[in-house]
């Protein structure tokens, strides 16, 4: 080959070529991001608004639809659901992959517009959105406490200088707040005291508001100087709300502290978070897609030190978690498993040549290939994670497969007794197309990959393009570097191991064997047909797996208690669970946050102490699952956080699936039977949805007439009840810090039951007369729901579960879809979501990515030898490898999973290399006027050194990840050990299929091009 030729020639400028490539690798390589997964962004908008009091069909029927409807209507929206609780609306907007945020940002914006019209008038917040990312969890917690400070003080430091800070850190997407204690004055009425001084409710709300007021004054202007005009309209503090006069009785004033308790509080009283055994304030921080998660802990835990010595001595900042820790465990184990997987290629290399200079120049083709790739991940924007570096070290023993045929080339025809020189140049230029034919079909079994849609192909690109341009980098290294260095480095009388007597021995054997099964091609092709059929078979019977779960150290708990609980019930019972994740062996630190996402639910997060110190995860969690559900009225799911959390949705189960219908009641029905159901079945445990419509309610059934009659519209009493029972903000206190809430309500024991609105006086319109709240109607104790959920514009109940242990995600899916086939009403419909979804998705994709990366392959090779029949040859030995795989993963008990299904997919291309070496030589061999049968027994013996070689290299570059070493090795262990099992097996098969295959398809190209010249000259003759 010319290029060839050319850089044999110039050994000056090739070696400056590839130290240049090597210089700006290395560059590349120190200012690449580190992180544990490639940078996966869901383009995610989530729609918040607030209207304190409302229950949550009224939520649902003011808020959620009238936005929602409006939303429905947004290009590329892909997903849209709601969550409707007491006072909050929250939607979640999830677009299509390629659909840009700021886009789409701008068009919810329009929307949340078009809807405010529709919105009522007593919103407490209005709609307002933020773009969130689902599929990254906090990279670091932080727990504040303090023994002196009340948490609203804490709370003012946490918020507006804490946070703050680390919002400014580059890198930093979200800084959240769980337990957050903003300070508020709390005003709580005696309804009795009301009462005796003929006040109504609102009265008092009115007379407050206009206690606290913040106008602007204007200036005094004189002759000479200017004067800034100020008061004490604004009050601060609850002992200055005590003396605000509502009204005078008998010529008397009636003071706010007469009418009940004014005191400083917080303005959520039902949200809180504990670390350890400790009320805290826990910060949850999340990092931008695409950037250091170690630089950016980093430069958090930098800028701590400074951040406490501006904060109160009596504040403590404690690091919970940091997930950092893990994944720079885990890079390190990936680069370890890298360094290894070159180690023990070159090992081989040096086995096999058993020549210093040989060995060296095969293997210089690894880090040369390697490091220049680092150029190409850098101009793409790639981190440093996991699947960048697991397809980095798989590559090690593709890379060096190239150099290893072009050496073994040289070194053939320096056995015929040619100079370096001439070897260099005849070896290279034989066997350039095979080396260029080899790489080229194998980068294209990953093109599929890269142009795969949905997450999993954002998750694989990075994997793909990554391998692939290390394919094609070590492509060029072997035609350009290796025959340079060949012809330099090695003297006449290099000689590589071929006259070891144990290879002498193989290879005499082997031939043997070949000429055996040339003797007896039917049998063969019999056997061939049978491993075709028992591949079919291991692909129908293997357990089919998705995202496998990852050891991260944490494990989450969600705990759930009966509808209708107390905040002080609820959390008298979590607490319970304190000293139960304490005394359990493994756990080392743990958050309690009670209240959140909903009033009788709440969140138990165990970090888990470093791996050599515990038992597995799964083993800690099945241990705790007993002891935390023995609470007498708290239920509490854990679960290990999926690798890439899928969907806007949150889960306490690796399975979500969704039922979703028009009408209510048949849905919650139909959900309610259908959660039995699951309860029964063995094979789910952790059965809980989100179907909570059994919560008591004291409903008020206004007699309008009677109302009228007395003057008192339902507006009156609505807005009475609001400010009664609502936590009604009435007014805002503005500091140079913060804004701070004025909040009313009655107290707590007027709250108790529905007995207490017996109590409640409202003032008639016209006469001024206070009237009780049960004259004006009937008061009477129902259930209503606790959230009203959305799933598109349709109310939807959705549950979250577990497999039981052994069962595979496949068989889960299947068993659920035909459960609500045989169980749920036709006007019932149903969707599996997150995780499973994306499963059942993504499965079918990737059998038809299989089948692409096929007849890419086919149309390649196709297209390099000019032949629509060898190519068959080539990929005859797919189904040996694919059957190879598989009967591994099945011997060590994993599941067909992402890993498992890349493992296959990477063994088309590796196996078609022999395949392409056998047939390109027994092509170029019968030109000589040999036989079919001849020509592929040449192939395949003289190529036989080189096969064994390349595949050895692969498998040791697969063996590491094979083995499992490491933090988080395990998930990763079903792709190794799917190539290594793949490549044993389909190296055997392939030695000896591969010729026979030729020689058939031979004769079928003969019997071809007879029936074709046959039928030209019987044309020629009837013309």
């Amino acid at each position: 080959m010319q290029a060839t030729e050319l850089f044999i020639k110039r050994p000056v400028m090739t070696t400056l070529v590839m130290l240049g490539l090597l210089f700006f690798g290395i560059v590349c390589y120190l200012k690449m991001p580190v992180s544990y997964l490639p940078a996966v962004e869901f383009p995610t908008i989530q729609v918040s608004a607030t209207m304190s009091g409302a229950n949550p069909e009224t939520m649902a029927s003011s808020v959620a639809s009238p936005l929602e409807r409006e939303f429905s209507s947004i290009a590329g929206l892909q997903s849209m659901s709601s969550v409707n609780s007491l006072g909050n609306t929250t939607i979640t907007l999830q677009f299509d992959l390629d659909r840009d945020i700021d886009g789409a940002a701008l068009d919810v914006q329009a929307a949340i517009s078009r809807a405010s019209s529709d919105l009522p008038d007593q919103i407490t917040d209005p709609p307002s959105f933020q773009k969130v990312n689902p599929a990254d969890s906090p990279i670091l917690y932080i727990s504040v406490t303090s023994d002196a400070l009340p948490m609203s003080t804490v709370n003012d430091y946490t918020k507006t200088f804490l946070t703050q800070t680390i919002s400014t850190i580059s890198g930093v997407a979200q800084v959240d707040i769980y337990g957050e204690k903003q300070y508020a004055v709390r005003i709580r009425l005696d309804p009795r005291e009301l009462a005796s001084r003929k006040l109504g409710i609102d009265e008092v709300r009115e007379a407050v508001a206009n206690a606290n007021v913040n106008l602007p004054l204007g200036t005094l202007e004189g002759p000479e100087q200017s004067l800034m005009l100020d008061d004490n309209g604004q009050l601060k503090h609850a002992d200055e709300y005590k003396d605000v006069i509502v009204a005078y009785r008998d010529g008397q004033p009636v003071y706010l502290a007469d009418l009940g308790l004014v005191e400083d509080g917080v303005k959520d009283e039902r949200f809180s978070s504990w670390h350890n055994t400790k009320k805290s304030l826990t910060i949850a921080i999340k990092r931008q897609p695409g950037t250091n998660t170690i630089q950016i802990v980093d430069d958090i835990r930098a800028k701590l030190p400074w951040i406490t010595s501006q904060m109160p001595a009596s504040i403590n900042l404690d690091i919970v978690h940091d997930k950092s820790e893990f994944i720079q465990e885990s890079v390190q184990d990936v680069k370890f498993t890298l360094e290894l997987a070159v180690a023990l290629v070159i090992l081989v290399v040096f086995i096999f040549l058993r020549n210093l200079a040989s060995t060296f120049i095969a293997s210089v083709a690894i880090p040369f290939s390697i490091i220049a790739t680092f150029i190409v991940m850098k101009s793409l924007d790639f981190t440093l994670d996991t699947f960048s570096l697991m397809a980095l070290t798989l590559s090690v023993g593709f890379v060096v497969d190239d150099a290893i045929v072009m050496i073994e080339n040289i070194v053939r025809h320096l056995e015929m007794g040619k100079t370096p020189m001439q070897a260099a140049r005849d070896g290279a230029s034989e066997i350039g197309f095979t080396i260029i034919s080899m790489t080229l079909s194998l980068a294209i079994v990953f093109v599929p990959i890269m142009f795969m849609a949905g997450i999993i192909g954002r998750v694989l690109h990075e994997f793909a393009m990554t391998i692939t341009a290390a394919i094609l980098v070590s492509g060029v290294v072997s035609l350009s570097l290796t025959p340079m260095l060949g012809s330099r480095w090695l003297k006449n009388k290099s000689r590589i191991a071929e006259s070891d007597a144990l290879f002498k021995r193989l290879s005499r054997w082997y031939e043997a064997s070949l000429h055996f099964c040339i003797r007896h091609r039917g049998k063969t092709m019999v056997a061939s047909g049978l491993l075709f059929l028992a591949t079919a078979a291991a692909f129908y019977v293997i357990p089919k797996g998705f995202l496998p779960a990852d050891d991260e150290g944490v494990i989450m708990g969600f705990t759930q208690a009966r509808q209708g609980i107390s905040y002080d019930a609820l959390e008298k019972r979590q607490k319970q669970l304190i000293p139960i994740f304490a005394g359990t062996p493994g756990i080392a630190k743990q958050i309690q946050i009670i209240g959140n996402p909903l009033t009788n639910q709440g969140m138990a997060i165990a970090i888990l102490d470093d791996p050599g110190k515990r038992k597995s995860l799964d083993e800690i969690m099945a241990g705790l699952w007993g002891p935390a559900n023995s609470i007498p009225g708290l239920e509490t799911y854990l679960v290990n956080p999926p690798m890439i959390p899928i969907g806007g949705k949150q889960t306490k189960g690796d399975y979500m699936y969704t039922l979703l219908s028009p009408d209510p009641d048949t849905l919650y029905k139909a959900a309610e039977d259908f959660e039995t159901l699951l309860r029964k079945d063995p094979m789910f445990t952790g059965v809980n949805s989100d179907l909570q419509i059994s919560t008591p309610q004291a409903e008020i059934d206004i007699d309008r007439d009677m109302a009228s009659s007395l003057n008192v519209s339902a507006d009156d009493i609505e807005q009475a009840l609001f400010t009664s029972y609502g936590e009604r903000q009435i007014s805002t206190i503005y500091t140079t810090v913060d804004e701070y809430k004025v909040i009313m309500q009655l107290k707590p024991e007027f709250q108790e039951n529905a007995d207490a609105l017996t109590m409640l006086y409202i003032r008639s319109d016209t006469s001024g007369q206070l009237v009780r709240l049960d004259a004006l109607g009937k008061i009477r104790e129902t259930t209503g729901p606790v959230t009203v959920n959305h799933t598109g514009q349709l109310q939807s109940v959705t549950f979250s579960f577990n497999g039981r242990p052994g069962t595979s995600m496949g068989e889960i899916t299947a068993a659920v879809d035909k459960l609500a086939l045989e169980n749920l009403p036709g006007t019932v419909s149903t969707t599996f979501e997150g995780t499973a979804g994306a499963f059942a998705e993504s499965m079918n994709s990737l059998y038809f990515l299989l089948f692409i990366a096929i007849v890419a392959i086919y149309i390649l090779l196709g297209c390099l030898y000019e032949s629509f029949i060898h190519p068959l040859t080539i990929l005859s030995g797919l189904p040996s490898a694919a059957f190879g795989g598989l009967l591994t993963l099945l011997v060590f008990g994993y599941d067909l999973d992402l890993y498992g299904m890349v493992g296959i997919i990477m063994l088309i291309g590796i196996v078609k290399k022999n395949s392409i070496m056998v047939v390109d030589f027994a092509l170029e061999a019968e030109k000589t006027g040999i036989t079919p049968e001849e020509a592929a027994f040449q192939g395949a013996t003289i190529r036989f050194r080189p096969i064994i070689m390349t595949t050895l290299a692969a498998i040791m570059g697969a063996l590491p990840i094979a083995l499992g070493i490491g933090a988080g090795a395990e998930v990763r262990r079903p792709l190794g050990l799917a190539v290594v099992g793949g490549l044993i097996i389909s190296q055997i098969v392939t030695l000896y299929l591969t010729p026979i295959f030729y020689t058939y398809m031979d004769e079928f190209q003969t019997w071809v091009d007879k029936h074709n010249a046959k039928g030209e000259r019987t044309a020629e003759a009837e013309g």
